[in-house]
């Protein structure tokens, strides 16, 4: 089988996440939200450092409920902060209760999350036709500027591109990767 060249094929968790979820289209609020946590933890670090600690967030982030994360408070970040096996950024944390808010508040307006983030290419998957990928796009720009606009926090541009490749929007297997 051949895979994306970015895989790492000495992490079992690597290759089910290639294998199994980047790239295939989501329209579970609750999976919309977790990748949106985990990519928003990801800023300035590598997948593969975020994907080791999955479980671990998944824990200490109430089974990635936006719910119960939205109501968290100083109490709760405090807990987050000792818990040495998440990423303990605070700004990070914080961003993760503002954007549980504004993820609901989406959700109001449009009827879900998946709603929201689908309208913006018509429901239609943009597959890349070669193996150049920038790190951003017109469609990341204007996604990043929007969530910006209503609260978000860890949502540059590149954030977005990159949650948009982990839901299925965008479709950058390689060429001659077995899944594109």
């Amino acid at each position: 089988m051949n895979r994306c060249k970015w895989v790492k094929e000495s992490n079992p968790l690597y290759i089910k996440y290639h294998d199994k979820e980047w790239g295939i289209p989501s329209f579970s609020d609750n999976y919309l939200f977790e990748m949106l946590l985990l990519e928003s933890f990801q800023a300035g670090l590598s997948w593969e450092c975020i994907l080791n600690k999955r479980k671990d967030f998944e824990k200490a982030f109430d089974n990635f409920d936006y719910h119960k994360i939205a109501n968290y408070d100083n109490k709760k970040i405090n807990v987050l902060m000792s818990n040495s096996k998440i990423i303990r950024n605070k700004l990070k944390i914080q961003a993760a209760i503002i954007n549980a808010k504004v993820f609901i508040k989406i959700q109001s307006e449009y009827g879900s999350f998946s709603n929201y983030i689908w309208h913006f290419t018509d429901n239609k998957i943009i597959k890349n036709m070669n193996d150049v990928f920038l790190p951003t796009s017109t469609l990341s720009d204007q996604i990043s500027a929007d969530l910006k606009k209503r609260g978000m926090k860890f949502v540059g541009s590149t954030i977005i591109y990159s949650y948009l490749q982990a839901i299925g929007i965008i479709n950058d297997h390689e060429l001659n990767c077995s899944f594109y």
